[in-house]
């Protein structure tokens, strides 16, 4: 990579500081270009900060006061030179400063084109790039605490050493081709296979923790339903800290979908609440009710809301029934009013697994052991979770399933007694197949597809 680029690294907008990268051969001479230090040191020291200002070689005139810093390689972030310019934060200074970055020898980075550098100069493998857009895209603590571990190579080093077993297994396989002219016993065909079978085990370890990694980063969509006057906007409201959505005790007050996210126990749930379902009055009532009914058939989990005020309606068991295939809790509300709602009649209605959740949505109470209850549906079985190793990305999903079918393939082969040149072209093809996840047996394709999600400058 002999051409040198160059993008604003900061969001846009007005903010204290603006930093613009630049990363290839020509950092340090851009910057010897254009800086003037105020200290009057021609000198650069990598991993010094100068201060001093930017510019214009073609008109003299200063851009902008600022602090350098130049990195040299290998120890920078793309394993390249590079120069970083903090700028005042407008967009005005930026645009101008990184003009003159362009007019002085490098080129408008791609997205995603300094971490891609980092990938190909071995500074990073491609989980640990694929985790900075995780860092910067999560939505709460658990989430970035997902994420920095795989940016720290805690993946990364798992996935390796599963690769080591295979590659192990590789090489007995291989050495028992080489000798088999000889009356060598290189391995019995059984170790072959329990050494396979472990692998496969591990392998299967590491898929099943997906479905977690994928909600702490992805979050779950949560759809909150009920007939009209229930405590629906109210329960939003409760669970959001903040007032989203309009009460009045006028039924169909709600007619929009109003959304909020919020943090349960690490878990990005979003939260949706709906109009309320009766029989509709007019066909704007209809086309909100049918509207429920959609988004509820896209929700992960149904929060059904019960008035515990009054007895259970038509309306109440009629949308209990439609959402009896879906994850849902039952939440009775008002539970500082009078209890006239018979809970032994609704539990004819339900699966004895599924809680009643007594709240008020006025004064708070239930709420917290309804956040437990919405924690332990989303994740199963919360309290045997706790994995060393968990994945998030698809990406990585689909390869190590790749990678236990071709074990797989190979194991039975073994056992089914055939010529050890058939199994060892599976099991190179479960190392190919999981060598995708580091980078190691990636191709430009794939790449592409991954740093085109990246924003430019990171």
């Amino acid at each position: 990579m002999e051409d040198t680029i160059a993008a604003i690294a900061t969001p846009p907008g007005v903010g204290g500081i603006g930093i613009i990268r630049v990363s290839g051969p020509k950092s340090k001479d851009i910057a010897r270009l254009l800086f003037r230090s105020s200290k009057r040191d021609d000198g650069f020291k990598s991993h010094h900060l100068y201060h001093g200002d930017i510019v214009s070689p073609e008109t003299g005139l200063v851009i902008d006061e600022v602090l350098i810093s130049l990195m040299m390689k290998p120890h920078s972030y793309t394993g390249e030179d590079v120069l970083e310019i903090n700028c005042h934060g407008g967009s005005v200074i930026l645009q101008s400063v990184l003009s003159e970055v362009i007019i002085a020898g490098a080129r408008l980075a791609e997205p995603g084109e300094f971490t891609r550098r980092a990938f190909l100069n071995n500074r990073i493998d491609l989980t640990q790039a694929e985790s900075i857009v995780e860092m910067i895209m999560a939505k709460t603590d658990r989430g970035l605490e997902l994420a920095v571990s795989h940016l720290k190579g805690n993946l990364a080093e798992k996935i390796e050493t599963i690769r080591a077993s295979i590659i192990d297994i590789l090489a007995i396989i291989e050495t028992s081709i080489d000798f088999s002219d000889e009356d060598i016993a290189i391995s019995n065909y059984s170790d072959i296979s329990r050494k396979i079978e472990t692998v496969i085990d591990e392998l299967h370890k590491l898929v099943s923790t997906y479905r977690e990694g994928k909600i702490y980063r992805d979050g779950i969509n949560a759809v909150i339903a009920g007939r009209p006057n229930v405590g629906k906007s109210s329960l939003l409201n409760r669970l959001s800290g903040e007032k989203r959505a309009i009460i009045t005790a006028l039924p169909g007050t709600t007619r929009d979908f109003i959304e909020e996210i919020v943090n349960i126990r690490g878990v990005p749930v979003k939260l949706t609440d709906t109009a309320g379902i009766r029989e509709p009055e007019n066909i704007i009532e209809k086309e909100g009710v049918r509207l429920v009914w959609e988004k509820l058939a896209q929700a992960d989990v149904a929060i059904i809301v019960l008035d515990g005020n009054t007895l259970l309606t038509k309306e109440d068991t009629d949308i209990i029934e439609r959402c009896r295939a879906m994850k849902r809790l039952l939440v009775i509300n008002k539970a500082d009013l009078s209890h006239m709602l018979d809970e032994r009649e609704l539990t004819t209605l339900i699966p004895d697994t599924i809680p009643l959740i007594w709240i008020s949505a006025k004064y708070g109470d239930g709420i917290p052991e309804l956040k437990d209850a919405i924690y332990s549906i989303v994740l199963d079985n919360p309290h045997n979770r706790q994995s060393a190793y968990i994945i998030s990305n698809v990406r990585h999903k689909t390869a190590i399933e790749k990678t236990a079918a071709s074990l797989l393939k190979a194991r039975d082969a073994v056992e089914s007694g055939l010529s050890p040149e058939f199994y060892a072209f599976d099991v190179r093809e479960a190392l190919d197949s999981l060598g995708e996840i580091g980078g190691k047996t990636v191709t430009e394709e794939i790449l592409d597809r991954i740093f085109s999600t990246f924003c430019i400058g990171k």
